[in-house]
């Protein structure tokens, strides 16, 4: 799947806006694909990840299911 498809990119409202070390997320019509990329490099390669898994992996991360 290409990029090319997303409508528009989200980057969590937590990040700030001093530029950090922030990820931006998209999901494209009709595909059961998310898309990760790094905000600073919005040009560069993005992570697909099926839907179902990427909302497990945002379920743990709310729940604190993951060692510090």
């Amino acid at each position: 799947m290409n990029t090319r498809h997303i409508t528009w990119w989200r980057k969590s409202k937590r990040s700030g806006a001093s530029g950090g070390d922030c990820v931006e997320t998209a999901s494209a019509r009709d595909v059961e694909t998310i898309f990760v990329r790094d905000s600073k490099h919005t040009a560069g390669p993005a992570l697909t990840v099926p839907r179902d898994t990427f909302t497990g992996f945002l379920q743990n991360l709310k729940g604190d299911r993951f060692n510090r």
